[in-house]
């Protein structure tokens, strides 16, 4: 999960120059610590929702919640488009995994980044 959030880390980055790495970092934190509370905006908590639903498989995903999907403007294919990266990221994981292959120092690194973060008041 932390080479997701080095990638997220880069692409709030690029969406929000102004902010400062530090800022940058906690808004990372905050993502993973708890999309309920996250600053996001409802589409996207729907959609981490739905992806953590689907990676642990409990409940499986219903109808209805491909529906409350499109009720925040998903299209069948960006619903296509993000069971396929959701599914393709569980895969690659759990390869991983079982394989052993340990995180890059760099990612290491990283990942000790976010668990310094405190979380909010």
């Amino acid at each position: 999960m932390v080479a997701h959030a080095y990638d997220l880390r880069d692409e709030i980055a690029k969406q929000h120059p102004e902010w400062s790495e530090d800022r940058t970092l906690a808004w990372v934190a905050a993502v993973l610590r708890d999309v309920d509370t996250a600053p996001i905006d409802e589409p996207t908590r729907a959609l981490l929702r739905f992806a953590v639903q689907l990676s642990r498989n409990a409940p499986p995903p219903t109808p209805a919640d491909l529906d409350r999907l499109r009720g925040h403007g998903f299209s069948d294919v960006d619903l296509h488009d993000a069971v396929q990266i959701i599914g393709f990221f569980n895969y690659i994981v759990r390869v991983a995994d079982a394989l052993g292959v340990p995180l890059d120092p760099w990612l290491e690194d990283f990942e000790r980044q976010l668990a310094s973060v405190p979380a909010p008041a």
